[in-house]
């Protein structure tokens, strides 16, 4: 092992990074043993510090480390902060530090544009992403490279912000209204803060594909009730979103569905099917540190391959 620690910047290690190579990176880490994960939050009121650890057998360990500070921005600070550690299975010693936002970023990503290669369907031609943050701009970067031949529109609560972002990338349009945007998309891609369903099952149709990020707390959801009763529901990950986050446990709670309605999560990705055309299929994104592992060990590999 080489005794210089790689240290890999946002700006030089995404220009080396491939959205469909890393989606591949993720269905491959999980078909190692199921990995071993386990969060830890420290608190003084307003701030937080976040630590997620992940271990798998064979591909290695890795702490990711969040600081948020609410009242960062009104001194001219980002908001959240942290570094990424990634540690040898081998021998356990450190093999790089990543930069905490590329990390986040290409992982989040990555995570649902997996589950749409598997779920959506592969000529789908309007995608509709709801909200125009971070989140939002990459998953227009991610989802236009997975479905080259779709035309990608941008909703946000705050209009001006999707004009925005339609503005800065150029190759999408704006969605100013949700329910016709909704209804008239293949595929929807939800990453708001919203707390309240926002997406209503009424509004989809047979063939489309739901995709939920946004929702991360016991108390948020972007999707009602119809919704999961309409769809085929599957999740990234069953440990980090049953009785984790709203969206599935506030239905699973009051018996809209139950636990055999989530159909797989990704450590049985063969079990994500195409829906028929006269299927909806629901995925809800929950994130988790063994998904920061699998891209942290792809930014590395492309990290060195480049050297």
């Amino acid at each position: 092992m080489s005794t210089t620690i790689p240290i890999i910047p946002f700006a030089e290690g995404e220009k080396l990074l491939d959205w469909l190579e890393l989606t591949q990176a993720l269905a491959d880490g999980h078909s190692l043993p199921k990995a071993e994960i386990g969060d830890t939050f420290l608190y003084r009121d307003p701030d937080t510090l976040l630590s997620r650890a992940a271990w798998i057998d064979g591909l290695g360990s890795l702490v990711k480390t969040a600081t948020v500070f609410p009242r960062n921005p009104d001194h001219g600070t980002p908001m959240v902060n942290g570094a990424v550690t990634l540690f040898s299975d081998l021998d356990g010693q450190l093999e790089a530090l990543v930069d905490f936002h590329l990390v986040t970023k290409w992982k989040t990503a990555g995570d649902s544009l997996l589950a749409a290669r598997r779920l959506a369907r592969p000529d789908s031609e309007r995608i509709l992403i709801c909200g125009a943050g971070t989140v939002g701009r990459s998953l227009c970067d991610a989802f236009a490279e997975a479905f080259p031949q779709a035309k990608i529109s941008v909703w946000n609560r705050t209009l001006s912000k999707a004009e925005a972002l339609a503005d800065q990338i150029g190759s999408v349009d704006l969605a100013p209204d949700l329910e016709a945007g909704v209804r008239g998309a293949d595929i929807v891609v939800s990453a708001t803060m919203s707390s309240q369903p926002m997406i209503r099952g009424e509004w989809l149709h047979p063939g489309q594909h739901l995709n939920l990020i946004g929702a991360y707390r016991p108390d948020m959801r972007e999707t009602d009730d119809e919704a999961l009763r309409r769809a085929r529901i599957y999740v990234d990950s069953r440990d980090t979103t049953i009785g984790h986050i709203g969206e599935i446990q506030i239905p699973l709670d009051e018996g809209v569905i139950t636990e055999a309605d989530i159909l797989a999560d990704f450590y049985q990705l063969d079990a994500f099917e195409q829906g028929k055309e006269d299927e909806i299929t629901l995925f809800k994104n929950g994130g988790g540190a063994h998904l920061d592992l699998m891209t942290s060990r792809y930014i590395l590999d492309r990290w060195e391959a480049a050297q």
